[in-house]
């Protein structure tokens, strides 16, 4: 399966992903597009000879940006769409042309804290554990079906950045696994 990848920073999941593709044998990645064309992970991404594709919205608008992104995966050959790290809401359009295409990654246990500041959320409600989430991406922000989690304890002590940080860990191990599995079945 050809994968895209899309990214708006540094990209650590891409890298994750992009490690993943020659860990499982089960997917390579077609492109590393962003809307962001100074965003670090597509300096990374072109240094190992990865195919990049870079545009910002700003000037142009969400639905031109869209056409342009469409294309440009469709162009490289993709089938499916891993979000990693983008910070861009994709219209319900979009969704819909790649419904059941798109993987994302998310830095809580769904359904629980949708959205952003997930960690200082879990901390500030007492939760005994938190974790990451790989789902499908739905026109809801965060709401399409869960196909895998991780999940650690809360350490006392635990601050956002800290648990940040361990939880990120996690979603390294399991976006790629979750990506592997997911085209492969």
């Amino acid at each position: 399966m050809r994968v895209g990848i899309l990214i708006s920073g540094r990209g650590s999941n891409m890298q994750a992903l992009v490690a993943g593709a020659e860990a499982f044998q089960a997917y390579d990645i077609a492109l590393v597009a962003s809307d962001k064309p100074d965003a670090p992970g597509i300096g990374w991404a072109r240094e190992r000879g990865l195919a990049t594709w870079a545009l910002s919205p700003k000037g142009i608008g969400k639905p031109a940006y869209e056409e342009q992104l469409d294309a440009a995966l469709r162009e490289a050959g993709v089938g499916m769409i891993a979000l990693a790290g983008y910070m861009r809401l994709l219209s319900d359009g979009f969704v819909a042309r790649w419904r059941g295409r798109i993987l994302n990654i998310h830095p809580s246990l769904l359904p629980l804290y949708k959205g952003l500041d997930t960690h200082a959320r879990a901390l500030a409600a007492g939760d005994a554990e938190a974790g990451c989430s790989v789902h499908l991406v739905t026109e809801e922000l965060d709401g399409g079906a869960v196909l895998g989690q991780a999940r650690l304890p809360v350490l006392a002590g635990d601050t956002p950045d800290t648990l940040a940080a361990r939880v990120l860990v996690e979603e390294h191990r399991l976006y790629p696994r979750v990506l592997a599995e997911f085209v492969t079945r």
